[in-house]
């Protein structure tokens, strides 16, 4: 008989089950992780939301990963027992055009996570393909699983403002006060922003920007973020606006809040087949640079998880839960609502 562990299922649309399923096989050339932490994403709420898959269930998601090797295939001396590691989820080739041309992120053959089953469990399995092309770092004992898991979400927003070199004195406005925006506003001010400004609808999550340095907080269920952002800058508008939301209203809002020849970013994905409506005439006639962002190239991997793992990232204050990973589907609800920054999920962790 199969040895078991937790694990949260999606079967379905926002039906996800906390349930026992056998221990993933070790495959051949790879190794078998202990999950100590993983990271809720928005992507992975959106994921457990929706028909992510087309009828392809049962799945298990998770993707910020960090744990200890807990088998190790037969000759495998890349990895060792007891290890701690943290995974990044997407493994670039290193060979294709893109990967070569410093696009990894665009790697047309990336081992990426949503095809195998992931890390919302006790046990995840890797292959010899992960193994070979790395994408995973050595965690020191003296470093809490739950610090190192955020360096997944920190990499994008690392990559993000150093592809649009945020710099010395720059206005950034950034729409969204989730973990992403908070982090592209920690990393904007670390490089050296003048006045990074922040807007939600969402008053809880404004509630929390204390800590990172956020110049000016804009409620966007009090005031109109264009006009307000506008009459914070004297009507000159702001060197980088990045949209850091699933609302396409906030692409539309970023143009209008961007300076002549600034540049205006989407990052934020929105729900699947959502279209904007662009008043274009701003980009042709401010001169905007546009720039759609996802991911990071993995140099930005690795400097990200370096970042991550230094006292001077106030990982402590991005995370306001650390639930068992029985309590998913109320972690999904904490950060719907607002309530909670950053859900960071433990298998190992027992209610009671």
């Amino acid at each position: 008989m199969d040895a078991l562990m937790d694990a949260a299922v999606m079967h379905g649309p926002g039906d996800v089950r906390f349930e026992r399923v056998p221990i993933p096989t070790c495959p051949e050339g790879g190794f078998v992780l202990k999950v100590e932490a993983v990271g809720l994403c928005g992507s992975d709420i959106r994921n457990l939301s929706t028909d992510s898959r087309k009828g392809d269930y049962p799945f298990i998601y998770g993707h910020e990963v960090v744990g200890c090797v807990h088998e190790v295939a037969p000759g495998v001396d890349g990895v060792a027992m007891g290890e701690r590691l943290y995974i990044y989820p997407e493994a670039h080739c290193l060979r294709c055009e893109n990967c070569r041309s410093g696009r990894s992120n665009q790697c047309t053959d990336v081992d990426s996570y949503v095809k195998r089953p992931g890390g919302f469990a006790e046990y995840i399995s890797y292959t010899a393909t992960r193994l070979e092309r790395g994408a995973m770092y050595h965690v020191p004992e003296s470093v809490d699983p739950v610090r190192a898991s955020l360096a997944e979400p920190l990499s994008s927003t690392y990559a993000c403002v150093e592809n649009i070199d945020v710099c010395l004195g720059d206005t950034v406005a950034i729409l969204g006060a989730g973990p992403i925006g908070v982090n592209l506003a920690i990393l904007s001010k670390m490089r050296g922003a003048s006045k990074v400004i922040v807007a939600d609808v969402n008053g809880d999550r404004l509630d929390r920007l204390g800590p990172f340095g956020v110049d000016e907080v804009v409620d966007g269920s009090m005031c109109d973020v264009v006009d307000t952002i506008l009459l914070l800058t004297h009507s000159r508008g702001v060197d980088k606006a990045i949209s850091a939301n699933p609302s396409t209203t906030s692409q539309q809002q970023i143009l209008e809040i961007t300076r002549a020849g600034g540049t205006a970013v989407f990052f934020g994905g929105v729900p699947r087949g959502s279209t904007a409506e662009l008043d274009t005439n701003l980009i042709h006639y401010k001169s905007l640079w546009v720039y759609g962002h996802y991911g990071a190239t993995s140099i930005q991997v690795q400097r990200a998880f370096e970042l991550a793992l230094d006292p001077k990232y106030p990982a402590e204050s991005i995370v306001s839960h650390v639930l068992p990973l029985a309590r998913i589907n109320e972690a999904i609800e904490l950060t719907r609502s607002g309530e909670a920054l950053k859900v960071v999920l433990k298998p190992t962790l027992k209610e009671g």
